[in-house]
């Protein structure tokens, strides 16, 4: 059976940073993503989900460098689990999504 790592959002961005690498470049930015449900009184929620996503530079991509907190974005990529130790010598893990297709709506 084939394996699949793959992610698709729709949301809002947040905080955005380019990173310039001499060659290439990276974009670190947010997605915020809602989800809306009814609570058992009936009233409506809104639970809200933040993304890290990293796009480095290439033609997919592009859309990505030209954003701006508020933008509505459209992501495909594949999820990727950080595994690091904090200062204070707790381990910890960050989800981030690798971008492989970015596009401003």
């Amino acid at each position: 059976m084939e394996q699949l790592n793959r992610v698709e959002l729709r949301g809002t961005v947040g905080s955005v940073y380019v990173k310039d690498f001499g060659t290439t470049r990276c974009v670190n930015f947010s997605v915020a993503t809602n989800y809306c449900f009814k609570d058992r009184e009936g009233y409506p929620v809104i639970e809200t989900t933040w993304h890290r996503v990293l796009a480095w530079e290439n033609r997919d991509t592009a859309d990505a460098f030209k954003m701006k907190k508020g933008s509505l974005v459209h992501v495909l990529g594949r999820l990727r689990i950080q595994r690091y130790t904090g200062a204070d010598g707790v381990e910890r893990q960050a989800v981030e999504i690798i971008a492989k297709s970015v596009t401003v709506i």
